[in-house]
């Protein structure tokens, strides 16, 4: 009796193949029986093949007993076969769907949120108004607004912008500004004098507006007027804006401090290595325990991330490489720990005198060595801009 190929996979069936003397006679039996049997073929060795339910397999034993033959399971085939294999590798398929639903709520958290095309605008700030509006490490995709939405209202809190995109991209969320333009301020134009900021020699003076008040090689004083604001005598005269430009040459005295040696660092060539496992912000050491060998060491680290396409995990490895080093130190000739001294503080000096300065003398004032150490004090003349904005009160007003 043939069983429909649907109900037969759901119940269970096996080949199998009967051997004996004259076995083509227990197929009677078996009919008389009722068993759901089909496909009967007899091969060219005498033995018979076919197909029958997995129910009726176990009730085939009397029949083999009655008959003397002998059965062989050639194949199995349905659902209940299926199940058992399944359960041999539930550890296997377990954690397979572990692993699916794991990647599945990883990619579901927002991992990264980052800003581009701000100028004006702070890195911090935008991401403050985004987080106001749930976009974070650590939020799930699921509870974050359309993005239109979210454009709309942070951009409500920035009022510099003048657009706000947001973009979900897998984990990673991009928030693109537009700022807006801004006219620049124009400069207050007061009356104003220029005096000098610092007590110097006058080298040049350039009246752009406003009536110069000194001549080139007059010394003054910090305070003094350089080019006056007021024009005009006693009796008619106006106040403007005093523009132009003053030089002067103006003297400092430095203490420079030089040392005799120098330290530098060697790599001996000993290294060893440590491995970390790397979740978020945490990290669990799996090799290389133990204390180091080495007194004096540097660290160079390579870290790992997993991706998949766009979506970034945060689970990573950390491999260290630890590298022996000594310091060693070596003796500076004085000489060029002189010059050294002098050409840094000269740099210094250049640099905090403005980009117009420059050096016109020098002339070393003391020098002793001492405790490893060669001390110069130098008196340096510099011709730099002079010329600062004062301005001017009318009275009256």
């Amino acid at each position: 009796m043939k069983q429909s190929l649907f109900i037969a996979r759901l119940r269970g069936y096996v080949r199998i193949q009967i051997r004996g003397t004259a076995c083509e006679k227990i197929i009677n039996p078996m009919m008389e029986k009722g068993l759901s049997i089909w496909d009967i073929q007899v091969t060219s060795e005498g033995k018979l093949e076919l197909l029958i339910l997995l129910r009726d397999f176990f009730r085939l034993k009397p029949l083999l007993k009655r008959t003397g033959c002998r059965m062989h399971v050639l194949e199995r085939y349905g659902l209940p076969f299926f199940m058992d294999r399944l359960g041999q590798r539930k550890f296997f398929f377990g954690g397979m769907a572990a692993f699916i639903i794991g990647l599945y709520v990883l990619t579901s958290f927002v991992w990264q949120v980052s800003v581009e095309g701000n100028d004006r605008i702070t890195e911090a700030e935008v991401l403050q108004a985004a987080s106001k509006q749930g976009i974070y490490q650590f939020q799930w995709k699921f509870r974050l607004k359309k993005t239109e939405d979210l454009s709309r209202e942070i951009q409500s809190l920035l009022p510099t912008t003048a657009w706000v995109g947001v973009e979900i991209r897998g984990t990673h969320v991009t928030i693109k500004v537009v700022e807006a333009t801004i006219p620049e301020k124009q400069q207050l134009m007061n009356p104003r004098n220029l005096v000098a900021s610092k007590n110097a020699l006058v080298t040049e003076i350039i009246s752009d507006k406003g009536k110069p008040m000194v001549k080139p090689n007059t010394y003054v004083r910090k305070g003094d007027v350089l080019i006056s604001g007021t024009i005009g005598d006693e009796q008619n005269n106006k106040v403007v804006v005093a523009s132009g430009k003053v030089k002067g040459v103006v003297w400092y005295t430095s203490r420079i401090e030089a040392p005799l040696t120098k330290t530098y660092k060697v790599y001996t060539g000993e290294t060893t290595n440590r491995n970390y496992l790397v979740w978020g912000t945490r990290a669990l050491q799996v090799s290389g325990y133990g204390k180091l060998r080495f007194e004096q060491f540097e660290t160079i680290p390579e870290r790992k991330t997993l991706a998949w396409r766009s979506f970034t995990l945060p689970l990573g490895w950390l491999h260290e490489r630890v590298l022996e080093v000594n310091f060693v130190e070596e003796p500076i000739e004085a000489a060029n720990a002189k010059k050294s001294g002098l050409e840094q503080a000269r740099a210094k000096l250049l640099k905090a005198s403005g980009p117009d300065a420059r050096l016109v003398g020098e002339k070393i004032l003391h020098e002793k060595t001492e405790n490893g150490k060669i001390y110069i004090d130098v008196h340096f003349e510099v011709e730099e801009n002079i010329a600062e904005e004062q301005p001017i009160v009318i009275q009256g007003e």
